[in-house]
């Protein structure tokens, strides 16, 4: 590995520590000169030189806006890298502590002192927090109001057992949307019960840019989830929050960047159109450096459309995504343009380089499900558990190198999708609502072009029949003799199988279908198996899949909770995403804001009338991710934490099986490294509002050190105008985040 470190004599050191006015040159002295593609100084207030703080470059000069954020080190000094030359650059200094400078202009290669603004009180200082700080500032339930009473009583719902179930509840609803505690969340004109009410019922209007036609659709869900929470009651939480923060209350503040956080590059641009994109993909994840260089994708989840951008040329790009079915759920054209009727929620690379996205149904003209999801006679898979109903979710395949577009019509719900190591690159796909694990084995695809015999499916089955002390190791095909989970839509019950909440109620003489769905996923690489979270119930879980050598009798699913202690809570709740290490450990995190470590092979059952969730306490570690606690909440943390990503490769930097978790409302991407416990917040300051969900890593070129890594995420905020800028905002921002040696590497 080779890089340049800034060298400054010790009179251009005493020259850089008088605290030059913005947009002074250095003293004349002896120094190295500056690349073509850096810029350099240092930042100071009148305090002195100011460490672990953020220096910013914009310009709009480029085909799309971009910004590139270093942070200074511990004598106040900053290099920014890489910047495209002949643009200028508006360049000024964010930090916690400090107000906003005012912008210099200024060009690459450059030296360039600025002066950091001091803020004048905490009021000030506290507008540069992440949101997480200021919902830190909430005040739960109190204890004594679980169980809920319902209308007649404290208006918590009797659904809700505990406070810890309410927390899951108000974590999933709330935040997969948007941060709470940003600017908009937390300023009102009307603080009031009243004011709150009428603010979640505003929509946005009928083919919105950023959402579409979703915005009635995103209003009654707002409402529905203060309903499922006490609609009075968090009504009245929410009130008096806001009233707090407009009478001048502030959160404490949080830590400037210190040791390998000050070591962060971030390069960002606008992309998506001010368009809500969801996710990023940027290479193969089994193969990190296919793609090199190349675009980097995700996909606009509302309007029907397939986001690119070119990192090399900084140009965004909207590409074919829309597939047209007949009436009989045959392909039978293609649209150039986005869709607004189709709901593209990811996207994957294949080995191929071609881009593949979960689309999880028409709004409007659905397509058709394809007969054989019911035709016993013809299909193993409909034999063995038939998946009736009017229409289908679909599967998108875009190759970028012929500009063609498939489409599958699927027999199950989706919504994430991953490939597997297999030979045949089997996507197999998530979906919270879906009762069963469903894939497409893409060799078949490219083959025959056939829907049926690419495609298969198997119910999520526990194998719960006592066989001696270990259950009988085969699930028994005839799903007649299954215990059955609740039907769809009857109540919660907390003894029934596959229910909202604790073990499901066993008969050791079956086996027992669990339902609930699924949403993160990745694979083992030890024994290929397939994990799933399965973060639609409280607690949540993990899912352990096997397709065995003869689907779909083979099948066979395991689950396990985190543990559950004495007063009927659990050490953690509400895990979304699951990744797995080289050596066949899941990493789940969790939204009380712990990461969770399980590790199979010290379990002692696996399977039998026990294995519902609890049998293996022993499997479990967890560890406290940074960032503030809730006061009165059972060591809830403020902050949410997206997906879970073990970067595998070293895609980053930072060594093999980092642990990669987005600090979703607290602007950041956050790295555990398992060997040594340390927690790295690599913080995104600007545009505030950076709402990460999932995070893809690419290796470039592995010969040019930091430079030829990095990690990829997007602004995924679905109301876009939530972000810094407000209306007036470019949108959403593609993010690429590198670790260099050191703050003055170049």
């Amino acid at each position: 590995m080779s890089y340049r470190l800034l060298k400054l004599t010790a009179p251009a050191l005493i020259a850089l520590g008088c605290g030059l006015a913005a947009g002074t040159s250095y003293a004349a002295a002896p120094a190295a000169a500056v690349s073509a593609d850096v810029m350099t100084g240092l930042v100071t207030s009148s305090k002195g030189p100011e460490a672990g703080v953020w220096v910013i470059a914009e310009t709009t000069e480029l085909p799309t806006r971009f910004i590139k954020i270093v942070v200074t080190d511990d004598q106040g000094r900053y290099l920014l890298p890489e910047l495209p030359g002949k643009v200028k650059y508006k360049v000024w200094v964010r930090g916690y502590g400090l107000v906003d400078s005012a912008p210099v202009t200024a060009s690459a290669g450059q030296r360039l002192n600025l002066t950091a603004v001091i803020a004048p009180n905490a009021k000030a200082a506290a507008e540069y927090y992440p949101a997480s700080y200021w919902f830190a500032m909430i005040k739960p339930p109190a204890d004594s109001e679980f169980p809920g009473t319902g209308a007649k009583g404290n208006g918590i719902p009797t659904t809700i057992r505990s406070k810890q179930e309410w927390f899951a509840e108000m974590r999933e609803e709330c935040g997969h949307c948007h941060q709470v505690g940003n600017k908009i969340t937390r300023n009102s004109a009307d603080n009031s019960q009243e004011g709150w009410a009428e603010r979640i019922s505003k929509a946005r209007p009928v083919g919105d840019q950023a959402i579409g036609n979703w915005g009635t659709r995103q209003t009654a869900g707002m409402k529905n989830t203060f309903t499922g929470l006490g609609y009075v009651h968090t009504l009245s939480m929410m009130s008096e929050w806001s009233t707090r923060i407009a009478a001048g209350e502030v959160p404490a503040a949080p830590p400037r960047p210190t040791g390998n956080e000050r070591n962060v590059v971030l390069t960002l641009w606008d992309w998506g159109n001010g368009r809500f994109v969801h996710d990023t993909s940027a290479t193969d994840r089994r193969n990190p450096t296919l793609n090199a260089y190349g675009p980097v994708y995700s996909s606009g989840v509302f309007t029907g459309a397939l986001e690119a951008l070119d990192p090399k040329t900084h140009t965004p790009k909207e590409l074919p995504y829309g597939v047209v079915f007949d009436q009989a759920g045959q392909l039978s054209g293609i649209s150039e343009d986005h869709d607004v009727n189709m709901t593209p929620h990811n996207t994957m690379l294949d080995s191929k380089g071609r881009v593949w996205a979960s689309d999880m149904g028409r709004q409007n003209a659905p397509v058709a499900k394809p007969a054989f999801c019911t035709d016993a006679a013809t299909n193993a898979y409909a034999k063995y558990y038939p998946k009736p109903g009017a229409s289908a979710a679909v599967t998108v395949m875009h190759d970028p190198k012929t500009q063609k577009l498939a489409g599958i019509p699927l027999c199950y719900g989706v919504h994430h999708l991953a490939f597997a190591r297999d030979k045949n690159e089997t996507i197999f796909f998530t979906g919270p609502g879906s009762d069963v694990v469903g894939w497409v084995d893409t060799k078949a695809w490219d083959d025959t072009k056939d829907y049926g015999k690419s495609q298969g499916w198997c119910p999520m089955v526990l194998d719960t029949k006592q066989t001696e002390m270990t259950g009988d190791v085969k699930i028994t095909p005839d799903r007649t003799k299954w215990t059955q989970p609740p039907a769809p839509g009857a109540a919660a019950d907390y003894e029934s199988a596959g229910g909202a909440g604790g073990p499901p109620k066993v008969d050791p003489t079956k086996d027992t279908r669990i339902g609930g769905g699924q949403y993160g996923i990745d694979f083992n690489p030890v024994d290929d198996s397939v994990w799933y979270a399965q973060n639609t119930s409280y607690p949540s879980a993990i899912l352990r899949f096997e397709k065995g050598a003869r689907p779909p009798e083979t099948c066979r699913t395991e689950k396990y909770e985190p543990p559950q202690v004495a007063n009927g809570d659990y050490v953690a709740f509400g895990g979304r995403g699951v990744s797995m290490d080289t050596k066949g450990v899941g990493w789940i995190t969790f939204a009380n804001g712990q990461m969770g470590r399980f590790e199979r092979a010290k379990c002692k059952v696996l399977r039998g009338p026990t294995a519902t969730g609890q049998q293996c306490k022993e499997g479990w570690s967890f560890y406290d991710l940074p960032g503030p606690r809730i006061a009165d909440s059972g060591n809830v943390q403020a902050d949410w934490n997206y997906l879970t990503w073990v970067d595998q490769y070293n895609t980053l930097g930072m060594g093999e099986n980092v642990v990669m978790t987005p600090g979703t409302w607290s602007d950041s991407m956050i790295a555990f490294a398992p060997d040594t416990g340390k927690v790295t917040t690599m913080r995104i300051p600007y545009p505030m509002g950076a709402f990460t969900r999932g995070v893809d890593g690419r290796i470039d070129d592995a010969k040019a050190g930091w430079k030829g890594r990095g990690l990829w995420t997007t602004y995924g905020m679905i109301p876009v105008w939530h972000q810094e800028g407000g209306e007036e905002g470019a949108g959403p921002e593609l993010v690429h985040i590198q670790i260099r040696p050191n703050p003055l590497a170049e």
